[in-house]
């Protein structure tokens, strides 16, 4: 589908209105194709947009978007790919899509989910998808407090994994337990044990003095894992934790606070409010600050699909209708924009 506008409506109002739209759009989520050619970015009018990042490495089009569709009713807050399909997620619902069709103009969605909530009035957001790939499974987690399992070969909710008090904003999975983290408003990040589908370990990070910043509330935004350790924040600092001992390690020295997180060779990517992408060694070092084009930053998406290594970019987005793309970490190369 063409870009939503209201009917009827002179050319030179329609132009204004899109003008408005790109003005105010929030970019929430991005996912990058099975083959590695191509990204997917949801905003906050329920819009995806299609960018060929292989178009954009050769030509540095600004503008390489292929087409847009309206997938959602609401914002786009998450997506993940499989082998074969774009997972998505808006208020209530996630939906799924072939890859091979979302690169054609007028793809229609091949299915969409709603997990068993409570009330049938209740429509809470889903903050964050998580893909399970030993048991093919997908968990969704967002406003009604609760982790949602999903088995996606037959499309039955499974499980759900209850404890959190508010929001969830954030989903990891260590899989070598395999469990499942969870971060959330109420502070708390959680271990999930996937086998029992019960709660092993619960670390309430904003009760630790060194992590602690009261101004800036108690929530988890983001949360990375490998291994035995753990990276998180949001109000409180950003920290690096050891699981087994449930110790802070580092606290990095960042007073922003981060919305996205993760583990990437040596070092942490994390990215939040102000227009940086911060590279940090597991030490809390700083070894870099490489500014975008929005002001601030939600989501932030490495591309390292074996398929094309001539593709492995890192993309950034969120509060802009940018997406900037970074060909390798010390500078911004590009951005794609709805």
């Amino acid at each position: 589908m063409e870009r939503a506008v209201p009917l009827a409506v002179p050319l030179g109002q329609a132009e204004v209105f899109q003008a408005l739209q790109r003005l105010h759009m929030t970019i929430f989520s991005q996912s990058v194709s099975p083959c590695g050619k191509f990204l997917a970015a949801g905003n906050n009018y329920g819009q995806i947009a299609i960018f060929s990042l292989a178009s954009g490495l050769w030509v540095e089009l600004v503008d390489s978007v292929l087409h847009f569709s309206l997938a959602h009713d609401g914002p786009v807050y998450s997506m993940v790919s499989t082998d074969r399909h774009l997972l998505s997620a808006g208020d209530g619902e996630v939906k799924a899509w072939l890859w091979a069709e979302m690169l054609k103009k007028g793809c229609k969605e091949l299915w969409h989910r709603q997990p068993p909530y409570r009330t049938s009035l209740e429509v809470p957001e889903i903050n964050a998808l998580l893909l399970v790939p030993k048991e093919n499974s997908l968990i969704l987690a967002g406003g009604d407090c609760q982790l949602h399992t999903m088995d996606l070969e037959t499309g039955i909710f499974t499980r759900v994994l209850r404890g959190h008090t508010d929001y969830i904003h954030c989903l990891a999975l260590r899989e070598r337990s395999p469990e499942v983290l969870s971060g959330g408003e109420d502070g708390a990040v959680r271990l999930w044990d996937l086998r029992t589908a019960k709660e092993v370990q619960t670390i309430e990070v904003y009760k630790h003095e060194e992590c602690s910043r009261p101004h800036n509330g108690r929530w988890i935004g983001c949360l990375a894992t490998d291994s035995d350790w753990m990276v998180c924040g949001g109000g409180p600092a950003l920290t690096l934790w050891h699981l087994r001992s449930s110790t802070p390690t580092t606290v990095f020295p960042i007073r922003a606070p981060q919305k996205h997180v993760t583990f990437y060779q040596d070092l942490i990517l994390s990215a939040g409010q102000g227009r940086c992408v911060n590279q940090w060694q597991l030490s809390g070092e700083l070894k870099a600050q490489v500014p975008g084009s929005s002001p601030g930053l939600l989501s932030l998406s490495l591309n390292q699909q074996p398929a094309a290594p001539e593709c492995k970019v890192l993309t950034a987005a969120g509060n802009s209708c940018r997406v900037d793309v970074f060909t390798n970490l010390g500078y911004r190369a590009f951005s794609l924009s709805f």
